[in-house]
């Protein structure tokens, strides 16, 4: 396969990002049939959406799906929008258990970037961390999972009277919360997004347009998606 694609959408073929419809999936080892669109693409508008391995982050949801795509398309940033596209074939490594210790990487790693720069995270916003990695591997239960999440909340509510918490540590604690949201799919989506504004942050916390955020922020994503590729890596191999 000379292209790699992907589409993200709900369980039963519907968008998860928003969008009408339902895609139809892939039968009997065959792909699914082609969707088409009419009139002028424009970008969340008209349009099928698909993304690169580099934009995926940015869609995590329940189920993603290798697609192919027509040529005719517009690149739209964290997007692609094509006239035409077809499902392929389920990525399968892509499960609960992928999604959240996808979600868990991320959130460590904001904790990681906290502490060395001398902001020490409370205990247990890396106690949600951990927490979720154990019930991503089956090793705690659902009841462990919240306490650690709403322990994390107060945590980061508590440190809102503190003046040396800042913007890149709020996101940090954030991304640690989300790990430990129950839905899987949204704490991979949200932990990843929170990862990546507390980097931009750390880099320039006042302003967080600036040249030096912006770069932080990219490198951020940059290595989720090496990150996320390592999880999908066989199957992706294999297409």
């Amino acid at each position: 396969m000379s292209e790699l694609l992907f589409k993200v959408l709900d369980a039963d073929g519907r968008p998860y990002h928003g969008g009408t419809g339902v895609w139809p999936l892939p039968q009997n080892g065959k792909p699914g049939k082609w969707v088409k669109v009419e009139g002028r693409l424009e970008p969340c508008a008209n349009g099928l959406h698909v993304c690169r391995p580099d934009q995926l982050v940015y869609w995590l949801g329940p189920t993603i799906w290798l697609a192919q795509a027509g040529k005719e398309r517009l690149g739209d940033g964290d997007k692609l929008v094509v006239r035409r596209a077809r499902l392929l074939s389920r990525v399968e490594a892509w499960d609960e258990r992928t999604a959240r210790l996808f979600a868990c990487d991320c959130a460590e790693r904001a904790l990681r970037r906290e502490r060395k720069a001398g902001r020490e995270p409370d205990g247990r916003s890396w106690r949600a961390v951990e927490v979720a990695r154990a019930y991503a591997n089956g090793k705690a239960g659902g009841e462990e999972l919240v306490a650690a999440r709403a322990a994390a909340r107060a945590a980061a509510r508590a440190a809102a009277w503190d003046d040396a918490r800042d913007a890149a540590w709020d996101a940090a604690w954030a991304a640690a919360r989300a790990a430990a949201r129950a839905a899987a799919w949204d704490a991979a989506w949200a932990a990843a997004g929170d990862a990546a504004w507390a980097a931009a942050r750390a880099a320039a916390w006042d302003d967080a347009r600036d040249a030096a955020s912006a770069a932080a922020w990219d490198v951020e994503r940059a290595w989720q998606t090496e990150m996320l590729m390592r999880y999908l890596l066989v199957e992706l191999e294999a297409a």
